[in-house]
């Protein structure tokens, strides 16, 4: 693994950037799990490659867990696990056609649940990977369940070896491993009795099962010969909030309850937020920090918050004291207009949506609608292209309230 950045314990040490580490106490290391797990110890022996060829070990000492301050050009080289699965909601599928290569990408690769909290199927993984999850004890794992049953499971998926998910988690869960289960919810496929069949079976997980989470399944415009499916109705997202209140640590996204009209749980229902990233207790968490900070009405600079239309009414509710402030929701040309979350707005849907409006002196948008650290939307507009195009500073703001109130009163 090349290293691009050198610091701590590391730098003390000798360590140069530009250097390949080839292994950690006569351990080879093919991945930031690897260096996570070979440089627990508190003493260590480093083998270093030079661009050159030249090799070298470097002893290091540093507290015992911690990061010994190494930085690498790529965490997982050669790239992730891609996914063989044919799921029939699957929402890269759904990109319409013509956007950059990244965007068609399936990834369903345990180290990126690990690294980045994303969701995998267990489909992909060979015994060789089953094994190193277990003996390096990869954990929290995020496992996109969606059904328990083999016959349903195989269905959504399309892959004869979506049965094999509950033994696979019981394995994982023996071995000490904690899971996060995600079931995205596909009305005629896995709710009703499948729904409370599955959840009844990851509880026999016990304490190993953090959490889980409903989310709706996302259905774009973008549909031509895929399969047949339908949108979470009112009702459907009604009956899934019961179910999930019959059983211990099963939340449902925020979608599910403002798909069906009523109130957001408060913070304390989330417990620790398991399930953020799922949108999961997000704006039960947003409101809860919101109420609880000093804010002055006078202070707040004239501005727009441009978001989508599933959070629009919470966040014009907390801002009514701010007479300078507007809350514009978005609509979702890209996908369709049944996506309503402003992660998935593009620059274009903002371009739309925005330039016929009185917006004040800036617009604050959601980091979220932004690829992973880059400043492009997903449809490859930049914030400065976006800005130029408006005539006014476009910021993306972090999606927490400390963050939001900084971004209001700032000059």
């Amino acid at each position: 693994m090349v290293i691009a950045r050198v610091s701590g314990a590391a730098r003390k040490a000798g360590v140069r950037a530009g250097e390949t580490l080839v292994s950690v106490n006569g351990q080879p290391v093919a991945d930031i799990l690897d260096v996570r797990y070979h440089t627990y110890e508190r003493n260590l022996t480093l083998e270093l490659r030079a661009p050159d060829g030249d090799a070298r070990l470097v002893a290091l000492r540093h507290g015992e867990g911690g990061d010994i301050g190494l930085s690498f050009e790529n965490d997982i080289p050669g790239g992730g696990q891609t996914c063989q699965n044919n799921c029939v909601f699957c929402f890269i599928d759904q990109n319409p056609p013509g956007c950059r290569e990244s965007l068609y990408v399936k990834d369903d690769d345990a180290r990126l649940s690990f690294l980045q909290g994303n969701y995998i199927t267990l489909t992909n993984l060979t015994e060789r990977e089953i094994e190193r999850i277990c003996r390096l004890r990869i954990s929290p794992l995020g496992v996109s369940v969606h059904a328990t049953d083999p016959a349903p499971r195989i269905r959504m998926m399309r892959n004869k070896r979506a049965g094999e998910c509950l033994p696979l988690m019981r394995r994982f869960a023996d071995a000490g491993i904690f899971l996060n289960a995600q079931i995205v919810l596909c009305p005629g496929y896995n709710d009703g009795e499948i729904l409370r069949s599955t959840l009844r079976q990851l509880q026999t997980l016990g304490d190993a099962l953090i959490s889980t989470s409903l989310v709706p399944v996302g259905l774009t415009k973008h549909r031509n010969g895929l399969a047949e499916l339908r949108h979470v109705t009112r009702e459907d997202a009604l009956r899934a909030i019961e179910t999930a209140a019959c059983f211990q640590n099963v939340w449902c996204s925020d979608e599910i309850y403002l798909r069906v009209g009523c109130p957001i749980p408060p913070a304390e229902f989330y417990r620790d937020f398991p399930q953020l990233e799922n949108g999961v207790g997000m704006l039960a968490l947003f409101r809860d920090e919101w109420e609880t900070q000093e804010k002055r009405a006078n202070a707040v600079r004239p501005c727009t918050i441009a978001t989508g239309f599933a959070a629009a009414p919470m966040l014009t509710e907390l801002l009514t004291p701010f007479p300078n402030v507007t809350v514009a929701p978005v609509r979702n040309r890209f996908f369709g207009e049944s996506v309503d979350v402003a992660g998935l707005l593009t620059g274009g849907d903002l371009l739309d949506g925005l330039r016929e409006k009185v917006l004040g002196g800036a617009v604050l948008i959601p980091s979220t609608m932004l690829r992973r650290g880059e400043d492009v939307f997903l449809d490859d507009m930049t914030i400065s292209e976006l800005s130029d195009k408006l005539g006014l500073s476009v910021t993306p703001v972090e999606p927490n309230a400390e963050a939001l109130r900084r971004a209001l009163f700032s000059r």
